[in-house]
């Protein structure tokens, strides 16, 4: 069944467990700042919040397609050999709740200095982390879970914090941890960002397709990590669907969704994901935030006629 319909069935009214006190009236939207971006989806309040930027070699990790055909695609977007991504995470405010997706980076310089700043851009765009009533959480990668917390302490007090239960079992596990090849970095900050929620009692897992709140569906999308899991969210009549890690390099995976990374868990599986999220997202028209398009990473796909897609930004569809 396709993602998108899939969610429409499956999304009930709920409401979101726990966190007594929650803030009513979204915020309104207004002049952007540096750092962070505003916009309306439907009748919800959606902020991009940029975390910053890492350098990825670009033709050392990715794994296909061959280093030929990686170059043709590289050349053809003008993308360098060390692409700089964008670390964005969103917030969505529907006036009674305030859900943030991801965490970005916080203190971990496992990749440069050009992270760690999602803190000061959300008090910029007008929240405080007492504010955020959940996080859910793509998968638990560093740079989505390591603004979580610092020193063992939680940095967003009220927030109940969500995870797919197979990304649970699999990144908070020291069994596997020590099992692991080349990602210990990823397991052990995983541990140590979600520790103090698991102490709390405010980190909560489900399983497969589950409605989180009204109008708000997970959607497993596994391959980039065994758990990795995209947010549905609609509202009068749009959709938006927060994508996390579904792709990295947009020059590259657009225009060729079967381009995985080495970094992938299941290169075979995350290709699957992402051609099934593509084709989707484009045939529904529906809103894509994306973690690591050029910030603030919110915009649409449309098919190229090539098998490939191009990404029109929401700064193209909406004049700003």
């Amino acid at each position: 069944m396709k993602l998108i319909r899939l969610a429409v069935s499956c999304c009930i009214a709920l409401v979101l467990v726990g966190n007594d006190g929650a803030y009513a009236g979204a915020v309104e939207p207004s002049a952007d700042t540096p750092g962070w971006y505003r916009t309306r989806i439907g009748q919800l309040t959606v902020t991009a919040l940029h975390d910053g930027t890492l350098e990825l070699p670009v033709d050392e990790v990715f794994a296909r397609p061959g280093k030929p055909q990686l170059k043709a695609l590289r050349d053809r977007a003008g993308l360098p050999a060390t692409a700089t991504l964008s670390v964005n995470a969103f917030v969505v405010d529907d006036g009674e709740r305030v859900v943030m997706i991801d965490a970005g980076t916080g203190a971990s310089r496992a990749f440069g200095d050009g992270l760690g700043k999602l803190q000061a851009n959300l008090r910029a765009a007008g929240y405080t982390p007492e504010r955020i009533d959940e996080i859910y959480l793509t998968h638990l990668h560093t740079d989505h879970v390591g603004g979580l917390a610092i020193d063992g302490r939680a940095l967003f007090p009220r927030a109940v914090v969500r995870a797919d239960a197979r990304e649970a079992g699999h990144y908070l596990s020291r069994e596997k941890m020590a099992a692991a090849k080349y990602d210990k970095e990823d397991f052990q900050s995983a541990i140590d960002a979600l520790a103090p929620y698991v102490d709390g009692g405010r980190f909560r897992t489900f399983e497969g397709p589950t409605a989180l709140a009204a109008g708000v569906q997970a959607m497993p999308a596994p391959g980039h990590t065994p758990g990795h899991t995209v947010y549905v969210v609609q509202s009068g009549g749009e959709t938006l669907i927060l994508w996390g890690d579904l792709m990295h390099v947009a020059a590259v995976q657009f225009a060729l969704p079967s381009a995985t990374v080495s970094f992938d868990a299941s290169q075979a599986q995350s290709a699957a994901s992402r051609a099934q999220g593509f084709s989707d997202a484009a045939r529904e028209g529906a809103w894509i935030a994306a973690a690591h398009v050029g910030f603030p990473g919110i915009g649409k796909l449309r098919a190229d006629g090539r098998g490939g897609y191009d990404w029109v930004p929401i700064s193209t569809l909406r004049g700003r």
